[in-house]
């Protein structure tokens, strides 16, 4: 191969080389936006739940085992071993209402509250809501409990005392509350 060829073949090397060489890149820039909207909601005894949420939890008050010819039982509403607990928004100041129960004014009590037995028609066992624990403070069907607007949790200490009455059978007796939590 002749001088000017060997030239001619590395100046066509070259060319090639620089003609498929990479070119350089330009970089893109963008954004990804973020964005939450947060709405006013509550945590009763754990559940996270927004406003206008059904199904929360708000305890059990479970008078235990008693014979039937108890005078009166007491007990105190709880939730998994604890008081009711309610935290809600900062500048909220709830309300916790006690509406009716499935047997309200059954039992001997007027007025009271009731628990069916499971299987009896017509045995009731009366017993009422209290706010403190002497149990001398009503909460009435209907009532209401207000709580403080400060965003952090409170314990509300919720107490139970069921009546004795004669003539009732063994068995289980059970009501179910309404409970709602006001805005």
């Amino acid at each position: 191969m002749n001088k000017l060829s060997k030239y001619a073949l590395s100046a066509g090397m070259i060319m090639a080389a620089t003609t498929f060489a990479p070119s350089a890149r330009a970089d893109i820039t963008g954004t990804i936006d973020a964005t939450i909207t947060l709405e006013a909601g509550c945590i009763i005894n754990g559940q996270n739940l927004d406003d206008g949420a059904n199904g929360a939890d708000f305890g059990t008050v479970d008078f235990g085992t008693e014979n039937t010819l108890f005078a009166q039982s007491d007990a105190e509403v709880l939730n998994g071993g604890g008081a009711l607990s309610i935290q809600c928004s900062p500048g909220i100041t709830p309300v916790l209402s006690f509406e009716a129960g499935e047997n309200d004014g059954e039992g001997a009590g007027a007025g009271l509250r009731a628990m069916a037995h499971a299987s009896a028609t017509g045995q009731f066992v009366t017993y009422n809501l209290y706010s403190d624990p002497g149990r001398t403070t009503p909460i009435p069907i209907g009532g209401d409990i207000a709580l403080a607007s400060t965003g952090v949790a409170q314990t509300v200490n919720i107490y139970g005392r069921a009546f004795g009455e004669d003539g009732l059978l063994p068995g289980t007796y059970s009501d179910t509350i309404t409970v709602v939590l006001e805005l």
